[in-house]
């Protein structure tokens, strides 16, 4: 998948079926008669109504299946207005489902789990170049058209810099993909190799798309890892004004749920957790986001990670809790953010992580009210905030922030340097508060708010 691409999934290979078109009741033909001829009138438009499209695994549907194949067909059947309803089973994902705009998508809430399939890996045979379409595999017989695949190398493992493709045919040891790589893939330096890694349930270049009471589950015991640049359970690239509510993204070797280069995205009473990367992961110039009510823990990395241009976001009244290093990872770029009412608890080295970039590049003005940052770190280091430099700005204001004493290092607010415009008051505070260089840090309290050791 590359910058642009708006078209990487296949439909070859399902025993899915389409069901008949159901026929129009004698009585419509005379209206859809009149409306014809009236619009043969210059200027007249037909007005269709919004419809929904339904896929089961059995029964009575539009379309019937159990697999990507199946929903891709009845994503494809959506016209703007229209929802796609998705029925109760385990529907195995052998390549993303893809959405068009201006629709919906619901599942039943528990009950419509898309599982990514089991993954497999080959290297390539000769190197892939920029403009492929075909690429010559040691092992072609673990792949099968309709696949969703990445071509990586060990000079970019991750990043923009992977591709993610599908292949529409296999000829002998040739892989035929579309769309064609934008990158060189070294095999005999790099080990470049292709693994059928993919984001499950996106959407790309699109707008208006609500997705509503769907598990996404990524298999991660069985799949090859891919970041959140260009995959993840639940995966926004180049999206305007989309809401995913109520839904649960788990265990995906990466992120959970990844919107990158969007805007006015809201995540809304959702679940993300088991995740080797990231739980919430918004980034590349991803501003006004939404992420609140919603439960991110027990990721391998950070509960929910801004990167490179997050801002004018919210992010509020969140239970991130027991990740791996960071339960909010704030870095280049991310600027003008606030954080309300978040419980933010026993994470691995520090509730809330200020990343270090230059002066010029930090993530400026983030604001932290109302938070409960408590028991962060592990038995030798432990911070509710970390300041690295050089962020400027940071307003942190009336939380509970619980860091008590221990052996090694534990601070309850902790900078590498003094920032003048730190703002740090009206905090209840269990633990120290302190500069490593430059000077102090001032706490102001009002009322019975006040620092304790």
């Amino acid at each position: 998948m590359s910058p642009g691409s708006d078209l990487y999934n296949s439909t070859a290979g399902s025993d899915s079926k389409v069901m008949a078109a159901r026929p129009l009741k004698s009585y419509c033909l005379g209206a859809a008669l009149v409306a014809a001829l009236a619009c043969g009138v210059p200027g007249c438009q037909s007005v269709r109504g919004p419809r929904t499209i339904t896929v089961q695994q059995s029964g009575a549907a539009d379309v019937i299946g159990a697999d990507n194949v199946a929903l891709q067909r009845a994503a494809d059947m959506l016209r703007p207005g229209d929802t796609l309803l998705i029925g109760p089973g385990t529907y195995t994902m052998h390549n993303s489902l893809l959405l068009p705009s201006s629709v919906t998508v619901r599942g039943m809430a528990g009950q419509t789990i898309l599982w990514k399939d089991r993954g497999v890996q080959s290297l390539l045979a000769e190197d892939g170049d920029y403009g492929e379409t075909r690429l010559r595999v040691v092992d072609p017989t673990r792949f099968h058209p309709g696949m969703g695949i990445t071509l990586l190398d060990d000079a970019t493992p991750e990043g923009y810099g992977v591709h993610v493709a599908a292949i529409t045919a296999v000829d002998g040891d040739v892989l035929r993909i579309h769309p064609m790589t934008l990158h060189d893939y070294n095999v005999e330096r790099r080990r470049a190799r292709v693994q059928n890694t993919f984001p499950i349930l996106c959407a790309m270049n699109a707008e208006k798309i609500t997705i509503e009471d769907i598990v996404v589950d990524g298999n991660k015991s069985e799949n090859a890892y891919l970041d959140g640049c260009r995959g993840g359970a639940i995966y926004l690239y180049q999206v305007r004004d989309a809401t995913v509510r109520n839904c649960v993204a788990r265990n995906y070797n990466g992120d959970g749920i990844s919107f990158q280069i969007s805007e006015n995205t809201r995540i809304l009473n959702c679940e993300s957790y088991g995740h080797t990367g990231f739980g919430v992961h918004p980034g590349t110039g991803t501003h006004h986001a939404i992420v609140r009510d919603s439960r991110i823990h027990d990721n391998g990395d950070v509960g929910i990670y801004l990167c490179y241009r997050v801002r004018h976001s919210e992010f509020a009244n969140n239970i991130i809790e027991r990740n791996g290093r960071y339960g909010i990872s704030i870095g280049h770029k991310d600027t003008d953010n606030v954080f309300v009412g978040n419980a933010v608890s026993r994470n691995g080295h520090s509730g809330i992580y200020l990343r270090e970039q230059t002066l010029l590049n930090s993530g400026h003005r983030n604001t932290f009210r109302r938070n409960a940052v408590t028991d962060n770190g592990g038995p030798k280091e432990g911070y509710g905030f970390y300041i690295a430099p050089h962020a400027r700005g940071t307003v942190i204001e009336e939380n509970r922030i619980e860091q008590p004493a221990k052996s090694g290092r534990h601070y309850a607010v902790y900078a590498e340097e003094a920032d003048p415009e730190l703002v740090l008051q009206d905090n209840t505070v269990i633990g120290e508060v302190a500069a490593a260089k430059g000077g102090s840090l001032q706490t102001k309290t009002a009322g019975l708010s006040r620092p304790q050791r």
